[in-house]
């Protein structure tokens, strides 16, 4: 038994914030962002609008792509680092507002790599035989751990949510799949502030070592790409698509270099999304599949690599 992604769906808040508006809100420029980090715009989550939301919005766009009703899931995957509350799970919220009822239904927090883990997860479920239908959901909601004041991380984030629907079927869908994780570089990203007593203990943003993140970054992905395709007996060349965690256009281009990708193999949408990190990968996948660049027959390496740190990659056969 494999897994194969039957639907897509993504949804991003009404809100853009450009690069011009944030000129206007901390020390910094279009051009800086722009030559940084490609970045031209982000959008922003309305006031009460949580990551249940945005992913609710996504996950019914999956679904009537998957041609599925929400009675059918047996399984929802929720990877989110911006969980409604600390509990219950914003994977419960969002099954609740679903309409759906008695399947599994959990969050998974692995930052920016938490929907390939999240998808890895799934799939794993399906190939034991313990569901038929899963709901794998990115959703997140940055802007509300986003120090406003500090230009090195403001820039970066943005909110949104991309969902798929997984199958059983009788022909290879997920191929393989590789997760890793070192906790040795947890200070290098992170928001390390704490709820204790009633308040909040410690920084409550996200703090980032920028240079050193992008070389870790660089490195991981090259090497967990190299044996995702080893582990399934490929070569680079049976890549078609590369959908990347939308991070930096840097680490896309440098990833994409080292292996040997050319950047029209790229799924691209970092300019406008910003990093959504767990939302990122399925909204561009969404993207790519609505605009018809994905093709029935084609092979996509989806990675990423996030806080933690963590990294993976998960290679599939589309249609």
């Amino acid at each position: 038994m494999y897994a194969r992604i039957v639907g897509t769906g993504g949804y991003l808040p009404q809100k853009i914030l450009s690069n011009r508006d944030l000129e206007r809100m901390v020390d910094t420029s279009d051009e800086w962002i722009v030559t940084r980090t490609g970045i031209r715009q982000r959008h922003v989550a309305a006031e009460g609008q949580m990551s249940s939301d945005l992913a609710l919005q996504a996950s019914r766009k999956a679904l009537e792509a998957a041609g599925i009703g929400p009675d059918q899931l047996d399984l929802i995957v929720m990877a989110t680092t911006t969980p409604d509350m600390i509990f219950p799970s914003t994977a419960c919220i969002l099954q609740s507002k679903l309409g759906a009822r008695g399947s599994p239904a959990f969050d998974l927090q692995a930052v920016c790599s938490g929907f390939v883990y999240a998808l890895a997860v799934a799939d794993m479920f399906i190939r034991s035989g313990q569901c038929r239908y899963a709901l794998v959901v990115g959703a997140e909601v940055y802007s509300r751990i986003l120090d406003w004041s500090d230009r090195a991380t403001c820039v970066l984030f943005g909110d949104g949510a991309g969902a798929v629907v997984l199958a059983a079927a009788e022909r290879p869908g997920i191929l393989g799949s590789r997760l890793h994780a070192d906790g040795g570089y947890t200070n290098m990203l992170a928001v390390p502030g704490q709820v204790a007593g009633g308040t909040v203990r410690g920084k409550p943003f996200v703090t980032m070592e920028g240079n050193a993140v992008f070389r870790f970054a660089v490195r991981v992905l090259c090497e967990v790409v190299e044996e995702t395709l080893l582990a399934c007996g490929l070569e680079r060349s049976a890549i078609d698509w590369l959908v990347p965690h939308q991070a930096n256009i840097r680490i896309i281009e440098a990833t994409a270099k080292k292996l040997e990708l050319p950047m029209d193999k790229v799924v691209v949408t970092v300019d406008r999304h910003a990093n959504t990190s767990a939302a990122s990968i399925p909204l561009a996948l969404d993207e790519a599949v609505r605009d018809g660049r994905i093709r029935a027959g084609q092979r996509l390496l989806l990675e990423a690599v996030g806080g933690g740190f963590t990294w993976g990659a998960v290679l599939l056969q589309w249609g």
